[in-house]
């Protein structure tokens, strides 16, 4: 598949100096005396602006970006629609507290989720700041609907840094280690991973939970990632989200969506879920939606958001600006960014497997999208995670102009802004595999 674009049209990825350069090494230098130590900063990167998927560092390096900042970056950098969106709401008001006044772009917001939401039917929208804020408001409002308290969530799972967020993941130790007690009621069950597990040792395990320790009576939701961000970009079976929605149904269980990471156009549909056809009760998102601007939003149906005036609130949570941003970015995933997801992701899938036939460390490749995760093996037979390697790859990449992030215990997430071309994805493809095969050495 010959790309339409050529890199000297785009002059990218380049490195003129050896990254970090000194520009860079004098603002990190500053950051490392006065920034928190709980920053992990993965690699040297000191960003200075970009343009579609093309990162440039303040020392003229250019990178292709296959991270997003962690999938935020859904329009890519300076993107004229969102910029101008921004710029424009900007320029009338910064603020004004949503949860006690009203403005435009809060309630087109608001009714924009709302109608968006799967499975039809009337929908609600609560705006906050973040992801995790939005978990925490999820759980407030399933505990406060159902009057029940226990939360169900799943191994390798992650929800975010506040405390109902720490307690329902379980992806890695440090994300908990020393900030406990966790919040009680939270029970952790295997999720769905192809590679790893089979549906009938998931489906074994909810049931002995349910019948050993925990009525299902007690719980007020069920709290999964549709796809797993944190935990590894897993997918799980169509009958894996199928068994949990059955069962919520069955036992008067709210079924709550965490589609921070996998949700807003980014598999090539506007939400995950919609690829398994099964609904949740309640969703959340975040990250991609603002394109960059801190937003997040919980959607419930109708049925579910009964809890009372001045019982939630946010004082920032829907801010005009990001409120601007986040329009603009819905509508630029129904004009045509989520049909460029599932035409660069197929694109991207493909390469991708072509990589893990030349290579025998790549144990899996799986992905909707541009939401793939490639897993990374110390021996294709045995299936045990290469972590050292991961870490390797996603350092020696950063030097040759390419931005990955890895998750879980050995994968390489691969989510880049959904603007992402031709080009971006063949020429990562090659620095990817050059990559590898040095590292083989």
């Amino acid at each position: 598949m010959a790309s339409t674009i050529t890199p000297a049209q785009l002059d990218y990825p380049r490195i003129r100096v050896a990254p970090p350069g000194p520009k860079a090494k004098a603002i990190i230098a500053k950051d490392k005396e006065f920034s928190s130590p709980s920053y992990i900063k993965e690699y040297p990167l000191v960003i200075a602006g970009g343009r579609g998927a093309m990162v440039e560092d303040v020392d003229g390096n250019r990178y292709i970006d296959w991270m997003a900042g962690i999938a935020v970056s859904s329009t890519g950098y300076q993107h004229p629609v969102v910029t101008k969106a921004v710029q424009e709401a900007a320029a009338k008001f910064l603020h004004i507290c949503g949860t006690d006044f009203y403005y435009q772009g809060f309630s087109d917001l608001c009714e924009a989720l709302a109608k968006s939401a799967p499975g039809g039917g009337k929908w609600r929208t609560f705006l906050s700041n973040s992801g995790t804020e939005a978990i925490e408001g999820a759980v407030k409002l399933a505990r406060h609907h159902t009057k029940r308290a226990a939360l169900v969530s799943f191994h390798s799972s992650f929800h975010g840094r506040s405390y109902a967020g720490m307690s329902l993941s379980s992806s890695k130790v440090k994300y908990r280690k020393g900030f406990g007690p966790m919040l009680p009621e939270i029970y952790h069950l295997p999720f769905h991973n192809p590679y790893r597990n089979t549906l009938d040792e998931c489906t074994n395990a909810a049931k002995d939970l349910f019948e050993t320790k925990l009525d299902p009576s007690d719980v007020a939701a069920v709290i999964m990632e549709p796809l797993q961000g944190e935990g590894g970009y897993v997918l799980p079976s169509e009958e894996f989200l199928q068994y949990w929605r059955e069962f919520c149904t069955d036992n008067g269980i709210l079924l709550v969506f965490d589609e921070v990471q996998s949700g807003a156009g980014r598999t090539g549909k506007m939400w995950a879920c919609e690829h398994f056809g099964v609904a949740p009760d309640i969703f959340v998102t975040a990250k991609g939606i603002g394109a960059g601007m801190p937003i997040g939003a919980i959607v419930a149906k109708e049925s579910v958001m009964t809890w009372p005036r001045g019982s939630h609130g946010s004082t920032y949570g829907g801010n005009p600006v990001a409120c601007a941003a986040a329009l603009a970015t819905i509508g630029l995933i129904k004009d045509g960014l989520a049909a460029n997801a599932s035409k660069m992701g197929a694109r991207l899938l493909a390469g991708l497997k072509k990589l893990q036939a030349k290579h025998e460390c790549i144990g899996d490749v799986r992905g909707l999208g541009l939401f793939i995760g490639v897993e990374l093996v110390k021996d294709p037979k045995t299936k045990e995670p290469a972590g050292e390697l991961m870490a390797a790859l996603e350092q020696l990449a950063f030097t040759k102009g390419l931005l990955l992030l890895g998750c879980g215990k050995s994968a390489i997430r691969v989510a880049p802004p959904l603007v992402l071309s031709a080009y971006d994805v063949d020429k990562g493809l090659e620095i990817f595999d050059a990559c590898l095969t040095e590292l083989a050495r």
